[in-house]
């Protein structure tokens, strides 16, 4: 999966700060502790919101996964819907395995990897798949349920997670196309399933969007529904059913009519 791990995106975040603050403000004073350098200035630490937004996207993009997969799976190619019951425990973890003990939020690694490894056995048993998985959303869905309820009804909180969700599958499905074919399944696959979720998680906001900001609601969705045509089936195509460039332009239009709600 196409994804930096957001502990460097923080560290360059903070690297790229610091220089423009030294620049721009020459009073601030660095201070040295054990090898590593910062300022005593709370602008420059990463603010909670930014945690929030990319602990709740990084969750989004596990239940990304496990859609796409159990899609496959009923559509009978449990081989195809292997690994992306496995990105979540290798790829995303991870970065949010630290933050769940500061959260006191229940660690569920185990029953990533007990489903990865019932998938990869060949998830025979239709029963104990649906339960497993079933088991595994809810645990998600409750370390999504560790932030404030104020903040996960937030418009403006959600669309920010929709964002990292489509630039992250924009950058699968380029990664997808060579040349208008379909070379690589499981990044095509990996984006439909974030697009899936985020178009999920739109739909808890949908109300106060419609209500408050009805214009930038209805082009938000219009542009949702065309984004989505990229994606016929879980089952890629030969050939792409949208160019990578319409793909970007349409999430970078959803991104910059978001960023109108306040």
């Amino acid at each position: 999966m196409v994804k930096i791990n957001s502990v460097f995106r923080y560290l360059f975040v903070g690297f790229v700060t610091t220089l423009l603050a030294v620049a721009f403000n020459p009073n601030i004073q660095p201070t040295m502790s054990n090898n590593s350098m910062f300022f005593s200035t709370p602008s420059l630490a990463v603010d909670s919101e930014s945690k929030d937004v990319d602990y709740m996207t990084n969750l989004g993009l596990m239940k990304g996964h496990l859609l796409v997969g159990k899609e496959l799976i009923a559509a009978g190619k449990v081989d195809q819907a292997k690994p992306h019951f496995g990105h979540p425990v290798e790829e995303l973890y991870i970065d949010i395995e630290n933050q769940l003990d500061d959260r006191g939020v229940k660690q569920f690694k185990s029953s990533l990897n007990n489903l990865n490894d019932f998938v990869v056995a060949g998830a025979e048993d239709t029963n104990k798949l649906n339960s497993m998985y079933q088991e595994t959303l809810q645990e998600i869905d409750t370390a999504i349920s560790n932030l404030p309820d104020e903040k996960r009804q937030n418009s403006a909180f959600v669309l920010q997670v929709i964002n990292g969700l489509l630039d992250t599958a924009g950058a699968e499905y380029e990664a997808a196309i060579l040349d208008g074919k379909i070379v690589e399944i499981i990044e095509y696959q990996d984006s439909r399933g974030f697009v899936d979720y985020a178009e999920t998680i739109y739909k808890n906001i949908a109300d106060e969007m419609a209500s408050k900001y009805s214009d930038i609601d209805a082009e938000i969705q219009a542009n949702m529904t065309e984004l989505k045509k990229a994606w016929p089936s879980a089952i890629a195509p030969e050939t792409a059913a949208m160019k990578p460039a319409k793909v970007s332009e349409l999430i970078e239009e959803i991104k910059q009519n978001s960023e109108k709600v306040k």
